[in-house]
């Protein structure tokens, strides 16, 4: 599709120019005043143009348990989801269809999906993720959650080790489930990619994580993975390893400039360097580590040793949203109380490149994504300045990251394609979608899990809190 934006306002280096923008054969072709015309004309005055930003770590369906969640930290709430957890292939479906919305509804146009696999229904998971992502015409980065250990194996030990259950699939076999799905899904020309996943050295060998550096180099695919989102993980790495998980990691050869790493929450110095000297990419997901009181990751200290940063909305139960602008605003200003100095402090400017080119740059896309440029790809993003939630009129920029906007995202375009006109998406029936999450769940209050019955002692002792009343 070729288009002309005219009459729009862009962010320059330290101020705001009004311009046209021309797109030709999905690529930006030219930025500046008074263009000629070219193919379809769309008025952008009193509008802001950015880059699309990444939603950079979420697992999709997760959607059907958000707002029911025990308060519980990572390992209690792990036990709880996966025991009210019983997915099938619609719900994955409907689930990816929500995930993509909300997130293009809040300035976001690429998705990395760490995609919860059903048991016996690997690829047909995939594909339907795949299926709903495509239909809604979302950049998508399907990352296929996958571990070789069982649930219990994600604790520290302490001073009583454990005998933990074998996990149900082999590690050969996963990776060749991962194989496959390449083979058959990843396809970034067409905008859905595949990346090897493996959830993290919590509930992984380190079979599973060379198998995937090995995939990863076959087939030049990104790597991702949850990292020391926990104290618990903490601990568990120094009994594991003997070093930090960073450390190991390294030595295992996983981390790279194609790598991009959820939560980081805590890591010592060393591993900073580490991960600054690797080129690997930090996803802050603030809103779940205050939601699951994991910690608050030092992304100041990470920004200042020059590792890239950007944002994930994190899954729905640990979130409850996929809210892109809230995760992008509360992953910025929390970490004003981490230091006092506030020249280090994140400003506005700095939250939309980290949510936009930080993005690309984590999935080894940045020549392609993440900002205006002429010659690159027309993700694009328009923001209705004359909406209530961004007036009156200051910094358009400082009122899209500080203030609550609702209902601001005019249009989309992703691979030059309109996705969002007016507000509204035009590739699926958002309607029909209300009507089919609303169906297919109902209303819930308390519950009680099986499996947080048996290991909460254990937990409890582990991280030295006191017994339960």
């Amino acid at each position: 599709m070729n288009f002309t934006i005219q009459n729009v306002l862009i962010a320059t280096h330290d101020d705001y120019a009004t311009v046209d923008v021309q797109v030709v054969d999905s690529k930006i072709a030219a930025i500046a005043p008074k263009l000629d015309v070219i193919g379809a004309v769309f008025n952008g005055s009193n509008k802001l143009l950015l880059p699309g930003f990444f939603n950079a770590h979420t697992h999709s369906s997760e959607m059907w348990q958000r707002g029911i969640m025990s308060a519980f930290p990572l390992e209690l709430w792990l036990a709880e989801l996966y025991d009210f957890a019983p997915l099938d292939l619609e719900k994955v479906y409907l689930s990816a269809l929500g995930t993509a919305v909300e997130t293009l509804l809040s300035g976001g146009t690429s998705v990395v999906d760490h995609l919860v696999l059903i048991p016996g229904q690997e690829l047909e998971t995939i594909a339907t993720a795949n299926r709903a992502y495509q239909e809604v015409g979302i950049r998508t980065f399907i990352a296929p959650l996958i571990q070789d250990e069982s649930l219990a194996a994600g604790m520290p030990s302490g001073e009583s080790p454990q005998n933990h259950e074998p996990y149900f699939r082999s590690t050969s076999a996963t990776l060749e489930i991962i194989e496959e799905a390449v083979k058959k899904f990843h396809h970034p020309d067409a905008g859905i990619s595949i990346l090897v996943a493996p959830t993290g050295i919590q509930l992984c060998t380190d079979a599973l994580f060379t198998g995937c550096i090995e995939l990863s180099d076959r087939y030049d695919l990104c790597r991702h993975s949850h990292l020391l989102e926990t104290k618990a993980q903490e601990k568990l790495a120094q009994e594991k390893y003997g070093c930090t998980a960073v450390e190991h990691l390294n030595q295992i050869g996983y981390l790279s400039d194609r790598t991009s790493l959820a939560h980081c929450v805590w890591l010592s110095d060393r591993d900073i360097k580490i991960l600054a000297e690797t080129q690997s990419t930090v996803v802050h997901n603030p809103l779940s580590n205050l939601r699951l009181g994991s910690g608050i990751a030092p992304i100041l200290k990470y920004r200042q040793a020059g590792v890239n940063v950007t944002f994930g909305c994190d899954g729905a139960s640990s979130n409850d949203s996929q809210d892109l602008l809230e995760a992008i605003k509360i992953g910025s200003i929390l970490h004003n109380v981490t230091d006092l100095d506030y020249q280090h402090w994140i400003t506005p400017r700095q939250s939309v490149e980290m949510a936009a080119l930080g993005g690309a740059k984590g999935l080894n896309v940045a020549d392609k994504l993440g900002s205006l440029t002429v010659g690159k790809q027309a993700d694009l993003v328009l923001y209705d300045l004359t909406n209530l939630s961004l007036l009156p009129r200051t910094d358009p920029i400082g009122l899209l990251v500080l203030g609550r906007p609702t209902n601001i995202v005019d249009s989309v375009w992703i691979n030059g394609q309109q996705i969002v006109a007016n507000s509204k998406v035009t590739t699926i029936n958002v309607d029909e979608l209300r009507q089919e999450l609303f169906k297919h769940s109902q209303w819930e209050t308390k519950r009680k899990s099986s499996t947080v019955a048996q290991i909460e002692t254990h937990y409890r002792t582990v991280m030295d809190l006191p017994d339960s009343k």
